[in-house]
């Protein structure tokens, strides 16, 4: 008996193999342009049908003619008849071919490989084995693919290449596929939420003069006509606090934010993030508005609200959990702030813990620590932290009964930050007193420390009414709700070394 030449190789394929195969395949190329048959020179293909409307569709579509697209992803058979596996956007579909039908393109569809970009134009059948296909009665070469692809056995698992190659990843994993699927959804769930509660989507500079909104170290430009530096921006907020001045009332923007700082699983210095402002309420507004906004989007991509993330089973269904910084440091180190209220004290109960303490922090400073050290891990289930002291948090509002501290909240899941939200401050003094506390820290050497942007201090100036705001990773809502283990997965190219 023959050898198969069809055989599905389960060996990876060493270098020298790679180039062997991928000479051959242009040697393919040069032929074809020879005989006239360059695939470049096709410019459309008209596509009917995608495989899973052929195969969902096939007892209103057999024996109907259809025009498919796609890769081939599998070959296989010898002689008369042969199989192959063809993958579009929406799936794969079996393409059979009989040499009696196809004629004398049944060579020429033979010599194929793996990896070919074709268009066939076929009769829906149903194979004896029960399986919906395209009879093959004619093909189009759209595109050669001139480098060999990882078989399905080898697969490709080499996170580094799946990374910096994800178009390769795309192909050879339809799971990475999905995962962007669904992360498409979500920011469309996220768009059709906020429009739903009469919010207004909105865009603001990425080109910062001043790098305010957040506390991040900014990445630096130069723009050559106005012969300046700029910031690509850490965060809108800023500007559509100003929105809100001007009267919106309710804004939104979905965006890019670029922040000069490390990364690892769940920091990428690009990334997605959502912020909402809403005037004439506050941080209940907020929170009410985040645990709901999530929910939806975990119905919309899995159908639940009660989800695993990484063997952890988490529960989204508002409400969640609502807890004080500081009854959260008590509850998990045994360390009550509410006994402590000068910095010496904070910085003395630090050092009792074996915590390390710069000499200049301040209580509220302190209590940061504490929290990041003994809680931020033993958040698993969806938990509100509220109380945030004024020293972190200079965009603010502080609370009535304790101005040592703010207005805010972080939500936190499986230990991570997914939403942070304000009872924004708009009182223009308390404002530019925040403003000059963080230019102290910038000039003591905090270069994330936030700059002082007067127009926005003016803004204020004219009256902002009492205003809710929240941001929200979109990168890490996408990691929950996918099971994804790193914001590289959830990112389509993620910020790499170059090699």
């Amino acid at each position: 008996m023959g050898k198969n030449k069809f055989k599905p190789q389960t060996e990876p394929l060493s270098e020298e193999e790679i180039q062997e195969q991928t000479r051959f395949r242009i040697a393919k190329l040069e032929n074809l342009k020879e005989q006239g048959a360059d695939p470049y020179e096709e410019i459309t293909y008209d596509v009917t049908h995608h495989a899973k409307d052929v195969i969902d569709g096939y007892e209103d579509l057999k024996g109907q003619t259809v025009r498919v697209a796609g890769r081939l992803m599998s070959k296989r058979g010898m002689g008369k008849v042969s199989f192959c596996d063809l993958y579009d956007r929406s799936g794969k579909i079996q393409i059979f071919t009989k040499v009696d039908v196809l004629g004398d393109s049944y060579e020429s569809w033979q010599k194929l490989d793996i990896g070919d970009v074709v268009g066939v134009e076929g009769e829906v059948y149903l194979t004896e084995k029960g399986e919906v296909s395209v009879l093959t009665h004619g093909y189009k070469l759209l595109a050669k693919c001139l480098i060999p692809l990882p078989n399905k056995y080898q697969g490709l698992k080499d996170t580094e290449i799946r990374y910096r190659k994800r178009y390769l990843d795309l192909i050879v994993n339809p799971d990475v596929k999905a995962t962007f699927e669904k992360r498409s959804a979500i920011v469309s769930e996220v768009r059709r939420f906020m429009e739903d509660r009469d919010f207004m989507e909105v865009e603001t500079p990425i080109l910062n003069t001043i790098a305010g909104g957040a506390t991040a170290r900014p990445f630096i430009t130069h723009h050559n006509t106005l012969d300046i530096d700029m910031y690509l921006r850490i965060a809108p907020e800023l500007y559509l606090k100003r929105l809100i001045v001007g009267g919106m009332e309710r804004v939104y923007e979905i965006g890019r934010l670029f922040r000069n700082e490390g990364m690892d699983p769940s920091h990428n210095p690009e990334f997605t993030s959502m912020e909402c402002y809403q005037a004439f309420t506050d941080l209940r507004g907020m929170m009410e508005l985040t645990e709901n906004l999530i929910a939806a989007c975990s119905k919309k991509v899995n159908g639940t609200t009660k989800i695993t993330y990484q063997d952890k089973e988490i529960d989204l269904t508002p409400p969640f959990a609502r807890l004080t910084m500081i009854d959260a440091i008590k509850q998990f180190s045994g360390v009550d702030f509410n006994t402590i209220n000068t910095d010496e004290e904070a910085r003395a109960a630090a050092a009792d813990k074996g915590l390390e303490c710069d000499e200049k922090f301040r209580r509220g400073e302190v209590i940061n620590l504490f929290f990041e050290a003994f809680v931020e891990d033993n958040l698993i289930q969806p938990t509100f932290i509220c109380d945030y002291p004024v020293e972190i948090s200079p965009l603010t509002k502080k609370k009535k009964d304790d101005p040592r501290l703010t207005d805010r909240f972080e939500l936190f899941i499986d230990g991570r930050e997914y939403a942070n939200a304000y009872s924004e401050l708009n009182d223009p003094f308390d404002q530019r007193e925040r403003f000059a506390d963080q230019l102290k820290k910038r000039e003591a050497g905090d270069d994330e420390a936030n700059l002082i942007d007067e127009d926005f201090c003016n803004s204020l100036e004219y009256g902002m009414p009492p205003t809710g705001g929240m941001g929200i990773g979109i990168d890490r809502l996408v990691m929950l709700l996918t099971d994804s283990v790193s914001i590289r997965d959830v990112l389509l190219f993620p910020t790499m070394r170059p090699l």
